[in-house]
C-alpha cells in the first residue's frame, strides 16, 4: 500500500524531483503491535534531512499521523517514508518546486533477520568504496546508487552483509547497517562525519551505551581494528541488532555486547 500526499495510488508525475535527481530522503521504520517504533526518532531524522537538503517540507503533524494511521492494524511489519522536493522543471534548479511530495508505504518484516539474530551473520568486505561529502554524511538521501553496486556486489559473494570502506579505506558501515565493535568494555564505531548513514539505531545504542558501562569510541579507523576486537554487532532500525559472527578468517563468539543491547533494542516498540 502507498499513500503519496494522503493519497492512495502508486504513481508519481515523471519530473518529481525523486525520480529527475534522487532530490529527497527517506526512513525506514519498524512496526511492532501497530506502532512504530521510535517514531519521534524517525521524524526528527527527515528533519534534518529537509533542513540539509533545503526542502521546504512543513507537513510534520500530517505526516506523523499518517504514520500512526498506517502502522495500526500491523503486528509487525516495515513502513517506509519518502520526502521529495516535489514536481518541477527539467534542470537542477528546485525553485519552481513549492510542494514537497511525501510517500509511505508498508510492506512485510524481513523474515531473515530472526534467523540472523540466531546464528549471526558473515560479513565480506565491499569493492564498492563510499565517496566523502560532509554535507552529505549522516543523512539518508534518496541517492543510493553506491549501496546498489555494494548490494549487487554482496549477491555475488557468500557473505550477509557487507564491510563497507570510504574512499580513504575507513570503516564506514554496511550495506544496510551501522556497525560496532568491542574491545574489552571500548566499544568502536566508525564516525560518521564524511561518508555513511547515521542510523537510527545508532543513535539508540549509543545514547544507551553512555550510560552503561562500556566505553563509546567513535573512531576512523581501518579494517585491521577488527584484528583485535571480541565482538563485532551490526544494526539498523528493522533489524534492530545482530552479531557478526565471521569475516573473512576472523570470527567471533562472543555475545557480550548483543546481550546487552538487544533488550533494549526490543523495547522501542
Amino acid at each position: 500500500m502507498f499513500l503519496i500526499n494522503g493519497h492512495e495510488q502508486d504513481t508519481l508525475p515523471a519530473n518529481d524531483r525523486a525520480t529527475q535527481f534522487g532530490d529527497g530522503c527517506f526512513t525506514t521504520a519498524r512496526i511492532a503491535d501497530g506502532n512504530v517504533c521510535l517514531l519521534e526518532a524517525h521524524i526528527q531524522r527527515l528533519q534534518l534531512a529537509c533542513e540539509r537538503l533545503l526542502i521546504p517540507f512543513k507537513q510534520w503533524a500530517e505526516l506523523q499521523r499518517e504514520m500512526i494511521d498506517m502502522a495500526k492494524g500491523n503486528s509487525r511489519g516495515v513502513l517506509k517514508v519518502i520526502i521529495s522536493r516535489g514536481a518541477g522543471g527539467r534542470g537542477y534548479s528546485g525553485a519552481s518546486c513549492l510542494n514537497p511530495t511525501r510517500i509511505l508505504s508498508v510492506s512485510a518484516y524481513p523474515a531473515h533477520y530472526d534467523l540472523w539474530r540466531r546464528d549471526g551473520i558473515s560479513l565480506a568486505l565491499s569493492p564498492v568504496h563510499l565517496g566523502r561529502n560532509p554535507l552529505l554524511a549522516g543523512i539518508k538521501h534518496l541517492n543510493r546508487l553506491e549501496q546498489v553496486l555494494i548490494r549487487t556486489h554482496l549477491e555475488q559473494s557468500d557473505a550477509d552483509e557487507a564491510l563497507v570502506l570510504d574512499s580513504e579505506g575507513l570503516i564506514t558501515e554496511c550495506c544496510a547497517a551501522n556497525l560496532m565493535w568491542r574491545q574489552g568494555s571500548d566499544v568502536f564505531t566508525p564516525k560518521i562525519d564524511q561518508a555513511g548513514v547515521n542510523g537510527i539505531m545508532r543513535q539508540f545504542c549509543l545514547q544507551h551505551l553512555a550510560h552503561s558501562g562500556f566505553r563509546v569510541v567513535e573512531v576512523h579507523a581501518g579494517v585491521e581494528s577488527l584484528l583485535t576486537a571480541d565482538e563485532v554487532v551490526v544494526c539498523n532500525a528493522l533489524m534492530p541488532v545482530v552479531p557478526v559472527r565471521a569475516y573473512g578468517q576472523l570470527q567471533w563468539s562472543s555475545r557480550e555486547l548483543y546481550s546487552f543491547l538487544a533488550p533494549l533494542c526490543e523495547q522501542t516498540k
